[in-house]
């Protein structure tokens, strides 16, 4: 079982930068890929980012060049770097692990089974 914790979310300012963490626990974290989602307000739940075991990444189109997915696997940590912040961002950010994802260059398959319980991102315009 893994547990993810979230933290770094807060109030910024449009164009402001951002770097979201989530701490894993156990012992095999480098055999997870993890992946950032959000959920804005009155909103589904959108995939943001997503980095493999092999460190392969993906990101979503509206944030690609301006968000950055990395892991630290001595730290059990994933992170996102948001820079350019646009009030559109804002939401809540869920971290999420999966064990086998198929990442491909446009999408990737697979479920995330663990999740943490969201950090809240606010960008004020």
């Amino acid at each position: 079982q893994v547990q993810l914790v979230e933290s770094g979310g807060g109030l910024v300012q449009a164009g402001d930068s951002l770097r979201l963490s989530c701490a894993a626990s156990g012992r095999t974290f480098s055999n997870y890929d993890m992946g950032w989602f959000r959920q804005a307000p009155g909103k589904e739940r959108d995939f943001v980012a997503v980095i493999g075991g092999n460190y392969a990444t993906l990101y979503r189109g509206s944030v690609k060049g301006r968000f950055t997915i990395s892991r630290d696997n001595a730290k059990n940590t994933v992170y996102l770097e948001m820079n350019s912040l646009k009030h559109e961002d804002t939401a809540v950010y869920y971290c999420a692990a999966s064990r086998g994802l198929r990442i491909g260059t446009t999408g990737f398959s697979g479920n995330f089974d663990h999740w943490g319980q969201g950090t809240l991102v606010t960008v004020s315009s």
